[in-house]
């Protein structure tokens, strides 16, 4: 006696190719996006300054490809901006921080454009060091907040610090 447990061997090695394959479409969960690493670097425009003059120190951050971050003025409500705040020594005054120009884009995730940085954004502000102060070097504390996209998805804010440091002389 001959067991078959198809009578037709195209659907038996069809039938089989499907069990296989089965898993690997049905099963297998997508796998999640991760938030891009994008660098966050400062300095000053001279590694020295006078007492009573002013430099302009500079916030650079490094998008990769293929990403963004919303700008300090998002078009909707929901998406985080881009905020660059300042910590110095007290007796030290500080400009206003500039940010970069933004551009409008259209993405997946939002039915109107969004006001967002690509590849390099450079935020810029003034430190004026006071006639008084004392000389050697001094720290410049900057926090960045961000929340980086890719076409299709927003990831958490982040927040990043980073110490400038300045001799004044």
């Amino acid at each position: 006696m001959k067991f078959s447990i198809c009578a037709n061997p195209s659907i038996a090695l069809f039938m089989l190719i499907a069990f296989v394959l089965a898993p690997a479409s049905f099963y297998a969960a997508p796998l999640p996006q991760s938030a891009p690493k994008i660098s966050v670097n400062g300095s000053f425009a001279a590694g020295k300054i006078q007492r009573g003059r002013t430099v302009q120190a500079s916030v650079v951050m490094d998008v990769p490809s293929g990403y963004h971050i919303n700008s300090n003025h998002p078009l909707e409500k929901f998406l985080i901006p881009t905020q660059l705040t300042v910590e110095a020594p007290k007796g030290i005054r500080l400009g206003p921080v500039i940010y970069p120009r933004a551009v409008l884009r259209s993405f997946k995730f939002s039915k109107n454009k969004v006001s967002v940085y690509e590849g390099r954004a450079t935020m810029r502000f003034n430190v004026t060091v006071p006639r008084s102060f004392a000389t050697g070097s001094t720290e410049v504390k900057v926090r960045v907040r961000y929340q980086s996209c890719n076409d299709e998805v927003c990831f958490p804010p982040q927040t990043r610090d980073v110490s400038l440091w300045v001799n004044v002389e």
